[in-house]
């Protein structure tokens, strides 16, 4: 491989709203020792900072991010995180961290093996949500954060803040858990593993290239987006005009285009060591269960639970609050069901303003 096309492996294709200008990058060139015993010779983390660190360090907010999103918050939550919304710069020195196994400039599968010279691709060890907080917790150190005032995680992001909420319960002041869960469940493993093997039924998957099972991705997607909405979401939303045709509708049309959206900013390797990462979540496992994991939680705590969420149930936040002291479980009333983090801004401002009181 000549070092053009390796030069082209390792530079993501889409890291943020400004072409990637705020991204920051910390190398750490000591052996990164996983969950499993595997390890990997030195990572990379790529992270964006907004705001500034007041001298007390008390306006830390540290955003844990969802799946398939980045490094940067501004351009995957655009109505909570920037200059005028509910996370501004000018009150919070907010941080952002894209997480290990990703393709936003942390090291995942299409980074180059430093031991080889070439990508990772299939070779690319299994890492888990504790993996994935062993590397902010490197992150934090670096930029010398002591304590923080609030964690923030939505989906995979909320398994990222229960995790390291529990181990090391000292270092926070608040915790928001947004359409999460304690241990992943039969059900979310179920859509898992069937997006999995959309991607391993994409023969170029095995062939280690750039674009390798992207096709199988695009199915993958088109799996993930149905668990992502809901029956009632897609009713409306796809509705057809013309009740005459008998072909060519709205919905398929929708799947195959968010596919292929997809298609452009991901890559199949990711998207398939992510989706074991979050199979892997359990916050009991190693402490003695969940129930014991949960209650060693210190940080005031608030639990959102989106109405219409068919992926993460309001019972798995239920689960949530039951086992940890002092907790707040509020509802998301939303039509968006699992994607409704991503969209209701105005219902969240309310919320958060109410558990952080804020006028």
């Amino acid at each position: 491989m000549n070092t053009t096309e390796t030069d082209c492996l390792i530079k993501p294709q889409y890291l943020s709203h400004d072409g990637g200008k705020n991204v920051q990058y910390l190398k750490y060139a000591q052996e990164f020792e996983l969950e499993n015993g595997a390890s990997l010779p030195e990572i990379e983390i790529a992270y964006t900072t907004y705001g500034k660190l007041n001298t007390d360090q008390s306006n830390v907010v540290w955003v844990c991010h969802a799946f398939t999103a980045n490094a940067d918050p501004v351009d995957w939550w655009p109505g909570m995180v920037g200059h005028g919304y509910f996370f501004d710069p000018e009150r919070y020195f907010i941080v952002c961290a894209n997480i290990l196994g990703s393709c936003y400039g942390t090291t995942g599968p299409l980074s180059i093996n430093p031991k080889t010279g070439n990508p990772y691709y299939r070779t690319f060890p299994q890492v888990t949500v504790r993996d994935q907080v062993k590397a902010h917790e490197i992150l934090r150190h670096h930029l010398g954060i002591e304590k923080i005032y609030l964690v923030l995680g939505c989906s995979i992001g909320g398994h990222q803040a229960l995790e390291w909420t529990i181990s090391d319960p000292d270092l926070f002041e608040h915790a928001i858990y947004v359409a999460t869960n304690a241990v992943n469940t039969p059900w979310v493993a179920a859509f898992d593993e069937s997006q999995r093997l959309a991607i391993e039924a994409d023969s170029t998957y095995f062939e280690d290239r750039p674009d390798g099972g992207a096709k199988g991705m695009k199915a993958a997607r088109s799996m993930a987006l149905i668990s992502y909405r809901n029956r009632n979401a897609y009713n409306l939303t796809q509705a057809e005009d013309d009740m005459e045709k008998t072909d060519e509708y709205k919905a398929s049309s929708y799947q195959a285009y968010q596919g292929d959206k997809l298609i452009k900013r991901f890559n199949a390797y990711s998207y398939y060591y992510l989706s074991k990462a979050l199979d892997s979540h359990n916050v009991g496992r190693g402490r003695g269960g969940y129930e014991k994991a949960l209650a060693r939680i210190k940080a005031k705590t608030l639990i959102i639970s989106i109405s219409s969420d068919l992926l993460f149930t309001t019972e798995d936040q239920q689960l949530i609050h039951d086992h940890i002291p002092g907790s707040q479980l509020a509802m998301l009333d939303s039509f968006y069901g699992h994607d409704g983090f991503l969209l209701e801004f105005e219902k969240q401002n309310k919320i958060y303003k109410a558990f952080l009181n804020i006028e």
